[in-house]
């Protein structure tokens, strides 16, 4: 079989340089992951050596070679780097070019055929090194054993080995006799896309995974893990999109304030598992009850907080009785006991395009306060208006409370 060399080199060189440009622009739309950079960054310096390698008797020959092996080695440390910043390590500069430094200064001078010989072995020995150096970062690294860990150190092992095999493994393939040292070459050749083709999907599984991992993280923290709604903190930050919304296109926003009343006499009375039961209640019951688009959260404790943006004044007060309502019918039987556990809900309502929710919620707080005093299980709705305007229609940032 006759190796089209000019056709192979060129191929591999777009292989290269796309799948490297692609990391780049996957990493200039996600930029925390930096180690895609180094990535990319690899495979453009593979398509740089083997441009040389193909431009191989167009300049004095061991000029072309030695940068081009130069350019290769550095590419393999700089896919180890980016394996050692993937996994949260700092980058070694110096362990990074170390190879290419080696490989010149011990094989520059060698220009027999034997020597060439052992310049081809070191080289494969750096190459080789470098990868089981990756593979190391993926072993001892904190990615899903079951996405890409262990096949990705299998893979790099075995073309690590592939690496130091490669010379009399291309004995047994079928090139053509004249070109029995294109052969070896591109055994070289193809053994390394494929090595780097594997890395660079290994990663992107990886960064995928890291990914997945960093959102369940992030989102765990802003869920509340009894009820299953948002926390506080989470409310809080779901709250930033109405805020945007009300400030482009001011619509009437309702916020609530809601208390279980009596809720540490449940506990005490029934048990905690009880009363935990009963927090579920509530945060189901109101998560069926508002729409879609309104956002729920447990603040703590018995406290709940709803945001219900362009709503209409009677729609809101429907809403938070049929919540109230709702729930006292669900509650009245929990775990196979009668309980009486019911709510009061303070409301606010408001279209000042300044929507400040924590501000509202102090309001609100007000009027469950009044629901409390007037005998619980009861919704009370706050006015907000113009301290010192009495009357005077329109918002303004500057209210007083009055329980309406």
């Amino acid at each position: 079989m006759t190796v089209d060399v000019s056709t192979l080199f060129l191929v591999t060189i777009y292989v290269e340089a796309i799948l490297g440009l692609l990391l780049l622009f996957a990493w200039m739309q996600n930029s925390a992951i930096r180690a895609v950079a180094w990535w990319g960054g690899a495979h453009l310096l593979r398509a740089g050596s083997i441009t040389l390698f193909g431009m191989y008797g167009a300049w004095p020959d061991m000029i072309t070679i030695d940068l081009a092996n130069a350019i290769l080695l550095t590419s393999f440390a700089v896919t180890w780097t980016g394996a050692r910043v993937f996994d949260g390590r700092r980058p070694m500069p110096i362990a990074m070019i170390a190879g290419a430094v080696l490989w010149l200064i011990g094989t520059h001078f060698a220009f027999t055929s034997t020597k060439m010989e052992l310049r081809a072995l070191v080289s494969a020995g750096i190459i080789a090194g470098y990868t089981w150096a990756t593979a190391a970062e993926f072993w001892r690294g904190r990615a899903e054993p079951l996405v890409s860990r262990l096949p990705a150190t299998f893979l790099l092992f075995a073309h690590g080995a592939l690496f130091l095999l490669r010379t009399p493994l291309s004995m047994l393939l079928p090139w053509s006799p004249t070109n029995q040292v294109f052969g070896s070459v591109w055994l070289t050749v193809l053994s390394s896309e494929a090595l780097l083709f594997s890395i660079s999907i290994a990663f992107i599984l990886l960064a995928m995974a890291k990914e997945r991992t960093e959102y369940r993280h992030k989102t765990a923290s802003m869920i509340d893990q009894l009820t299953g709604i948002s926390n506080r903190r989470g409310f809080l930050a779901e709250c930033d999109t109405v805020t945007r919304r009300q400030a482009e296109e001011p619509r009437l926003t309702a916020v609530l304030l809601a208390d279980l009343d009596r809720f540490k006499s449940i506990n005490d009375r029934f048990g905690h598992a009880v009363g935990d039961k009963v927090l579920q209640v509530f945060a189901d019951t109101t998560g069926r009850t508002v729409r879609p688009s309104d956002i729920v959260g447990r603040l703590g404790g018995e406290e709940f907080a709803a945001v219900l943006y362009d709503i209409g004044r009677e729609r809101a007060l429907v809403m938070a009785e049929d919540i109230r309502s709702r729930f006292a019918d669900a509650a009245s039987l929990v775990e196979g006991r009668p309980i009486d556990a019911t709510v009061s809900i303070g409301m606010v309502l408001t279209d000042d395009p300044a929507l400040d929710v924590p501000k509202l919620l102090r309001h609100a707080d007000q009027a469950l306060y009044r629901a409390k005093e007037r005998g619980r299980n009861r919704v009370e709705l706050a006015s907000l208006e113009p301290r010192g305007k009495p009357g005077a229609p329109g918002p303004s940032s500057d209210y007083a409370v009055d329980a309406a």
